[in-house]
């Protein structure tokens, strides 16, 4: 069976069954799929579809941004900024640090997310600067520009730090901008999860083609 098999939600399996009718002749389809169902966690669009057929397709719909974490502490979030970063459709997922992450909180989706590993922030900015792209840290610190009130570079990587320090101090001297996320509570930082979402979605808002969107 094929190995990727999505999650089950609220007790019930997603997907759907084996193919009703006449099989597709199309070469994406994938045989075992369309015999057995496909309970993965892809939208409607990719059904039956094999996995190499799917990262072709979204290799061209990749959007011009990409996303990178530090991970020198095994920060357990770095899941969810794949998971969300396939929901965007990054052009790529950045790993500074330690090689080794968490994937459950990926649901699979790294299966289909280009992810890069940098052993230190300047691989990072190597790779930025031979790519031409704006190294954007992600941080409420002083100095730091709301995100809500600035123009984020079209083409450029959004740096996240780990939960807990953020980022570290010579990442955010070393990027081309630094911005802010408006924070109204008592705590003194959110989720790194949830400000990744937050920024990629920001990013989409400003130039992304909605129409596009599934």
């Amino acid at each position: 069976m094929n190995e990727d098999v999505g999650p089950t939600e609220w007790g019930s399996t997603v997907g759907v069954g084996p193919w009703s009718g006449p099989w597709p002749t199309d070469e994406r389809y994938d045989p075992e799929l369309l015999e057995h169902g496909d309970r993965r966690n892809v939208v409607d669009h990719y059904r039956y579809w094999r996995r190499e057929a799917i990262v072709a397709d979204l290799d061209q719909r990749r959007h011009d941004f990409h996303v990178a974490i530090e991970n020198f502490q095994h920060d357990h979030n770095i899941g969810t900024v794949v998971r969300t970063a396939n929901a965007f459709a990054a052009k790529a997922v950045h790993i500074v640090g330690r090689r080794r992450w968490n994937r459950r909180g990926a649901m699979v989706t790294d299966r289909y997310q280009h992810i890069h590993h940098h052993a230190d922030l300047e691989s990072l900015r190597g790779y930025a600067a031979e790519h031409d792209l704006a190294l954007v840290a992600v941080d409420n610190a002083v100095g730091a520009q709301p995100i809500e009130r600035t123009d984020l570079p079209r083409r450029c990587v959004l740096l996240f730090g780990q939960e807990g320090p953020g980022l570290r101090e010579d990442s955010r001297r070393g990027a081309d901008l630094v911005v802010s996320i408006a924070q109204f509570g008592s705590t003194r930082s959110i989720n790194a999860g949830v400000a990744a979402g937050v920024v990629m979605h920001t990013w989409v808002q400003q130039h992304a083609n909605l129409a596009e969107a599934w």
